[in-house]
Order: structure tokens, then C-alpha cells, then sequence
């Protein structure tokens, strides 16, 4: 940052080596997540060299990018080929994601889930519940490469969890869902 960002039109006396509010903010904005017994490489991805702002990546699949629209696209767009291979499987084919909306609560589907997931997880399916909060239909996921065996699924899950698929979450929300949700 202090190689490669400009002196602001507003801010020409800033200096980096005196201490100041404005020095202790610019500090700030470089501040990210950091775990002392990994290498640093593994969790800041500098993508261009024109840029003094990384990626931070957090257990290995969480990526922090900045909120300013003009630096996230253009760090998105040089963490594509990285991206790209765990978006396609060694075979060429996609990761399939099947949702189901459910009426139930999580602890009343979670004995099912944690039996699915034990069982499909060779196959490469995850299997995830999502509460929705302040709603009355949670969310169940399977996340999987192969779609056809995730279809094999789909009739089993739905019965389980007393729910429907759907192709996004609120898909069956109705106007009254809104309200705020008592127990």
C-alpha cells in the first residue's frame, strides 16, 4: 500500500512515517485476518502487481475481497483461473446445487442430514441446512458433481425433510411469511 497508493489531493502533508489518525486509518484498511501458524502466502493472494490490495483467504476457501466495485472486479478477475478448476470437476462437469424448502427446523431435520451426509459423502455430496431467520421454511442443500445422483436423491430428501425442491430459497414464501415469525 505504502509503495503503491498516491498521496490523496486533500491529505498532500500525509506522511507515513509520523504517527496520526490519518496514518493509523490507512493501517486499518490493510488489516486482515491472520493465522500466525499458517505461511502468508496462503492467506494474502497478491494478484496484480499494480495493486497494493490482496485477496485474504481464510481456511483455505473463504475469500475477502474489498468493497470498492472497481478493485473487487478487477482482484475477481485475476482470481478467475484460480476459481475456475473448482467450479468444474477432473471430468469436465459442473457442481450441481439442489435446494429444498422445508417447514421444519433445523434440529428436526438435523439426524436425517447428518445420516445423508455420512452416507453421500463418498459420492462427493455435501449436505447443508440453512435457518432462515424470522421465517417459517428453512433451507436444506446438496452440492454435488454428479448430477444424476443427486437427482437419485431428490424424492428421498424431500420426504425426510417434508419439504419440496426449489430453485431459490424464498420460492415458497407467501405474503404472511413476512410477518414476524412466534414460536
Amino acid at each position: 500500500m505504502k509503495k503503491l497508493s498516491k498521496p490523496h489531493p486533500n491529505q498532500p502533508a500525509f506522511d507515513w512515517e509520523t504517527p496520526s489518525p490519518t496514518l493509523t486509518a490507512k493501517l486499518r484498511m490493510v488489516e486482515i485476518p491472520h493465522d500466525e501458524n499458517l505461511p502468508l502466502e496462503s492467506q494474502a493472494v497478491f494478484v496484480a502487481e499494480d495493486m497494493w490490495v490482496p485477496i485474504a483467504v481464510v481456511n483455505g476457501n473463504v475469500h475477502i475481497l474489498p468493497g470498492v466495485p472497481r478493485l473487487f472486479e478487477r482482484l475477481l478477475e485475476h482470481l478467475r483461473p484460480s476459481l475456475l478448476p473448482r467450479l468444474v470437476n477432473p471430468e469436465g462437469k459442473g457442481i450441481y446445487r439442489y435446494l429444498f424448502s422445508t417447514p421444519l427446523p433445523e434440529s428436526a431435520v438435523a439426524p436425517y442430514l447428518t445420516d445423508l451426509a455420512a452416507r453421500t459423502a463418498s459420492r462427493g455430496v455435501k449436505v447443508g441446512s440453512y435457518p432462515r431467520w424470522q421465517k417459517k421454511r428453512n433451507t436444506v442443500t446438496l452440492v454435488g458433481t454428479d448430477q444424476e445422483f443427486l437427482e437419485s436423491l431428490v424424492k428421498e430428501v424431500e420426504e425426510n425433510v417434508q419439504g419440496t425442491r426449489v430453485t431459490q430459497e424464498d420460492e415458497l414464501d407467501t405474503l404472511s411469511d413476512n410477518e414476524e415469525f412466534s414460536q
